[in-house]
């Protein structure tokens, strides 16, 4: 597969060869499965205190000539709090009462991570890097047309640029300043770059609507948020062959 290298201008420089990774099979159900993975470990567990509500001196009497019983007094037969002298106080404990316990709170031992196979996952994301070329899919998620051709390759220099007005010029020449107008509206995030493990690139990142994630760090959450694939990629030149070493046998 075919790429067009852009220089930092916007302009068209010449023609290479993406790796074979961005020619695998697009299937979306891989996808959806390895994003819903991804994001359930981001989930923090989270559980109330076990005694919660249960701290207290109130019991149920179910024998009725038990001392403290609440036979023939006409109040309900519930755990009531325990008074001198055989005093029955606040019914406490139920999920009924005031300060009682919840009928079914949160619990800590509860499993949130959705486990997923490491080679099902490494073809999800070779998967995601797929549909990232497919240009129906992107123009689609974008709801417009993109001008370059996709998927969009930027020159090494592109890594060196150290003023955000830069990477905001470099968008307006390849004609995507529209997402960010539009992110600047809703908070979405349309655009993604990816970057080498050695790049120091942080000027994308304070470009509304941009996302920079180094190859290391690139997951299929990245490419795919919300289980829908296609998100507009900008890779760097250097991050090519990084890529194509993360599938390597």
């Amino acid at each position: 597969m075919k790429a067009t290298i852009y220089s930092v201008e916007g302009k068209a420089l010449r023609q290479i060869d993406l790796p074979e990774v961005f020619e695998s099979p697009q299937r979306e159900d891989l996808v959806k499965r390895a994003v819903l993975s991804e994001e359930s470990r981001l989930r923090q567990p989270k559980g109330s205190y076990p005694l919660a509500g249960m701290e207290t001196s109130a019991r149920y009497r179910g024998r009725k000539e038990d001392f403290g019983a609440v036979k023939n007094k006409g109040i309900a037969h519930q755990p009531h709090e325990v008074l001198p002298n055989g005093q029955l106080g606040k019914v406490k404990r139920i999920p009924t009462a005031v300060k009682g316990r919840r009928a079914h709170p949160p619990k800590v031992t509860k499993k949130y991570v959705e486990l997923i196979n490491r080679k099902e996952h490494a073809r999800a994301l070779a998967s995601a890097l797929a549909f990232s070329t497919n240009r129906n899919v992107v123009c689609k998620r974008c709801n417009t047309d993109i001008g370059p051709s996709i998927p969009i390759v930027l020159e090494s220099s592109f890594e060196k640029l150290g003023k955000t007005r830069e990477v905001v010029k470099l968008i307006d020449a390849l004609k995507l300043s529209g997402l960010i107008v539009k992110s600047k509206k809703n908070s979405t995030r349309s655009l993604l770059v990816v970057v080498s493990d050695g790049s120091k690139l942080n000027a994308a990142s304070n470009v509304p609507g941009v996302d920079v994630v180094k190859v290391s760090d690139l997951q299929v959450r990245h490419l795919a948020p919300g289980t829908h694939p296609g998100r507009l990629t900008l890779f760097s030149e250097d991050a090519l062959p990084e890529i194509a070493r993360r599938f390597e046998a």
